[in-house]
């Protein structure tokens, strides 16, 4: 998996878009946390291919977020407060600031 997300990103600075995303993606699926925290970041900015899609985003950065992935639990936590791609909800934002 990790070669995978090298790939990725190595693609994603050549412009590669289509050819990041497939293998980010299959990184992520896979259960690699920072795929996902990527794929999240992707989403919540449209880039990559990825039409903008906070829902989307929350939705990756939960996967790596549960695994204890800091950095996800921060970008989840900073969603559940501002009520951006999910139902604003400070207890759970909470939850996972203080993860």
């Amino acid at each position: 998996l990790k070669m995978q997300v090298a790939l990725a990103e190595h693609l994603m600075e050549a412009s590669e878009f289509a050819e990041a995303r497939m293998w980010m993606e299959a990184a992520a699926g896979g259960g690699h946390a920072d795929a996902q925290l990527a794929l999240g970041d992707w989403c919540a900015r449209g880039e990559c291919g990825i039409p903008q899609d906070d829902t989307l985003a929350v939705g990756w950065y939960t996967r790596a977020a549960e695994q204890g992935h800091a950095i996800s639990q921060h970008s989840l936590a900073v969603c559940y407060a501002s009520g951006t791609g999910a139902t604003r909800d400070s207890s759970r934002a909470v939850h996972w600031y203080t993860k």
